[in-house]
């Protein structure tokens, strides 16, 4: 944070540092805000209740900041914040874009947005769709332990939805070590017969997989080569996603 910011800027500044740091010292260095500056700040942050110090000259975040997140959380819809970034993805692809969150062992659709081209796809908001073979749901199970992955399989049963799905769990996690390293899914054809898919993963504001987003078309409209070469566009969209839901915008996979 610049010393020239206004106070407003500065105050901001203090109260998102104190998420890490604790001492004056440190804030002050966080934040380039000077020092008799950020312990004003702190006092008044105190009083208000977003800051609590312990006594031993090192400050806490405040009981007021649980009980604000705590409402706007209450009427947080995750659809709605995300809405923008998945439109500028529409718009810029021009292919039938999705939003889905996880749900236990299954990931669920919560925003479609349809594509410019003459035929839908069949997806609908509050379908469930299974984690090992979409290409959100890949997406999101790259971000979790091999031992989590296992689990969900073994619960699932990992159904043939085409003559492509993945059905060995071998074979599954030697996949999503792909997927972790290109940062995106794909699905060739393996939830719906002609159907392909591109996917990133979604992150909240803990830092957890959340969902992913999607774009989708016919095999027949275009390859798969095709298809990937909007995979940068995804992952940007999904990066813009998961700042939108208060995440730490995740580092670029090389």
């Amino acid at each position: 944070m610049p010393r020239e910011g206004s106070s407003i800027d500065k105050t901001l500044a203090v109260l998102e540092a104190l998420a890490e740091h604790h001492r004056v010292t440190d804030i002050a260095a966080a934040t380039g805000v000077s020092k008799s500056t950020v312990h004003r700040i702190l006092q008044a942050l105190v009083l208000w209740g977003f800051a609590r110090a312990d006594g031993s000259g090192a400050y806490e975040p405040g009981p007021r900041i649980l009980t604000l997140a705590g409402r706007v959380m209450h009427r947080f819809d995750p659809a709605r914040q995300a809405s923008g970034a998945l439109r500028a993805l529409h718009e810029s692809t021009g292919l039938t874009t999705h939003f889905a969150i996880r749900n236990l062992d299954e990931a669920v659709y919560v925003d479609k947005l349809e594509g410019r081209r003459p035929y839908q796809m069949p997806s609908r908001i509050g379908m469930s769709v299974p984690l090992h073979t979409t290409a959100i749901g890949k997406a999101i199970l790259a971000e979790l332990s091999d031992e989590e992955i296992l689990s969900i399989c073994r619960r699932t049963g990992m159904a043939q939805r085409t003559p492509k799905t993945l059905t060995s769990e071998e074979d599954l996690l030697t996949h999503l070590a792909r997927v972790r390293a290109l940062g995106y899914a794909v699905d060739d054809e393996e939830n719906e017969p002609g159907i392909r898919c591109v996917g990133a993963p979604v992150f909240d504001h803990t830092g957890q997989v959340l969902g992913g987003i999607s774009i989708s078309t016919l095999a027949m409209d275009m390859g798969m080569d095709g298809l990937e070469a909007y995979a940068p566009e995804v992952i940007a969209s999904a990066r813009d996603v998961s700042a939108a839901l208060g995440a730490a915008v995740p580092t670029v996979r090389s």
